[in-house]
C-alpha cells in the first residue's frame, strides 16, 4: 500500500489551488471544476469542492475545518521559505525552528487555515530517514 494523495475540502478550489501550485511549484492539473491536483515529485495533492462531499458521504468533511492535520513538505532550506513566504503575505505560525527528532520546521496556515509544515532534516539521522525523497 502507497500514500499518494492527501485531499483538501475547500469553498474555493481554484484559489487553494493556485496556492498550492504557487506555493510548491507543482504541475497544477484541473480535470474538473469541482476539483484539481497539485502534482510534486513524491506525492499528489488533491483539491475538492465542498460541492463533492456528498459522493463521499454528506456531511463527511467540511471546508476550512481542520484543526488536526499537518500538511507537510520537505524543501531545501526552511529559511529561505520563511523569507517568501513573509513576501507572499502567509500567516506564520512558528517560524523556523529546529524540532528534537532532527528536523528544522516551519508551521504556516494555507488560505483556508489549514496548518502547513515546511521542513528540512538537519542532522545526520534525519537526513537518512529522509534520504529516499532527496533530489
Amino acid at each position: 500500500m502507497n500514500l499518494v494523495s492527501t485531499r483538501i475540502i475547500t469553498d474555493d478550489v481554484d484559489a487553494l489551488a493556485d496556492f498550492y501550485a504557487t506555493l510548491t511549484s507543482g504541475t497544477l492539473v484541473r480535470p474538473h471544476e469541482l476539483f484539481a491536483e497539485v502534482h510534486t515529485p513524491s506525492a499528489t495533492l488533491a483539491i475538492g469542492a465542498t460541492a463533492t462531499v456528498a459522493m463521499f458521504g454528506p456531511g463527511s468533511a467540511g471546508p476550512a475545518d481542520n484543526r488536526s492535520v499537518i500538511i507537510e513538505f520537505m524543501v531545501d532550506d526552511v529559511d529561505a521559505e520563511h523569507r517568501r513566504l513573509q513576501n507572499l503575505g502567509v500567516e506564520i505560525v512558528t517560524a523556523p525552528t529546529t524540532m528534537p527528532w532532527g528536523n528544522r520546521s516551519l508551521l504556516f496556515r494555507d488560505p483556508d487555515g489549514n496548518l502547513v509544515n515546511f521542513f528540512s532534516p538537519v542532522t545526520p539521522e534525519a537526513i537518512k530517514k529522509f534520504a529516499r525523497f532527496q533530489r
